[in-house]
């Protein structure tokens, strides 16, 4: 005669009272009720005919045979919870977390998103913007884009476009103040600053007056701004002039709501890096391969 097959109803009633090591707790973590979990054991124990647990006044602790079958409840349980976790994954779309600084998150991913949708309409792009966002940033990522010089960065990092920035303002104020005839003008106008630390990683005013050979203090109505974000909103509305970073700035250029006002200046050791995170997915690598065509194009 075969042997009776148990009802395996009972399987994570044990393995949480033999966790918790009390009626009453694994009923609370399980939203039962304390006889519930009692009777549960009280069935199985008719079952298999012999105790599970030794009941005391502090609690009940599993009996030689209880161990025995808790083990075997708790791998049933973990290996359950882990394949229903994949399942769970595999009906979801599959995410994409892009880190990186409101620069480039505002100005270059931000307007092309929805072509990577077009493209991998299956994929979800998660796009974490910090204005902390720098080389040493140890961030859960699937995909960094990070500005920084080439030694900040592993073997693994790709060059997106290299630091190459010029003046820019509104074609408003560029007229106003006959900067298309003459750029020098721009040491008597206001400045728009990106505020930094001491020592930036970027190119300041400082350095651009310094390769035009030209001297300029600080003026009264510079205006410094935290993000880059805000400081081209602020060129747009003829607060002054900004530097413009190229790769970030050309859709305003080409369409003309900022105008170039004077020469670039430019150094191929620095710029937007993309870093792979340690472990890359197949949309992660469909991502990254996507923003290189783009960059490239």
């Amino acid at each position: 005669m075969a042997e009776r097959v148990l009802d395996l109803g009972w399987i994570r009633v044990l393995e949480a009272v033999g966790r918790l090591g009390s009626l009453t707790a694994a009923a609370h973590e399980l939203g039962l009720s304390q006889p519930a979990v009692s009777y549960t054991v009280r069935i199985l124990e008719q079952q298999l005919g012999t105790s599970l647990l030794l009941r005391g006044h502090r609690g009940s602790t599993l009996s030689p045979a209880g161990e025995r079958l808790h083990r075997a409840a708790s791998a049933a349980v973990a290996e359950l919870d882990a394949g229903a976790r994949a399942i769970r994954r595999m009906s979801r779309r599959p995410v994409v977390r892009l880190y990186t600084d409101y620069g480039f998150a505002s100005f270059w991913m931000m307007p092309r998103v929805a072509q990577f949708r077009q493209v991998r309409p299956d994929t979800e792009v998660h796009i974490i913007a910090s204005a902390a966002a720098d080389p040493g940033t140890d961030e859960a990522e699937d995909v960094a884009v990070l500005f920084g010089a080439r030694p900040d960065f592993g073997e693994g990092a790709t060059l997106l476009f290299e630091e190459c920035v010029y003046p820019v303002c509104s074609p408003q104020f560029a007229a106003r103040h006959g900067l298309a005839d003459n750029p020098r003008r721009i040491v008597e106008l206001p400045l728009l600053h990106l505020e930094s630390t001491p020592f930036p990683r970027w190119f300041t005013w400082s350095d651009w007056f310094a390769a035009m050979h030209m001297a300029r203090e600080p003026g009264p109505g510079d205006l410094g701004l935290n993000t880059y974000g805000l400081v081209v909103q602020a060129a747009i509305a003829d607060q002054g002039v900004a530097l413009g970073w190229a790769g970030l700035i050309d859709g305003a250029i080409a369409d003309g709501t900022l105008v170039a006002v004077g020469p670039s200046i430019s150094r191929p050791d620095s710029g937007y890096w993309m870093r792979p995170g340690p472990e890359t997915s197949a949309p992660a690598r469909d991502l990254i391969d996507w923003i290189i065509e783009q960059v490239r194009r």
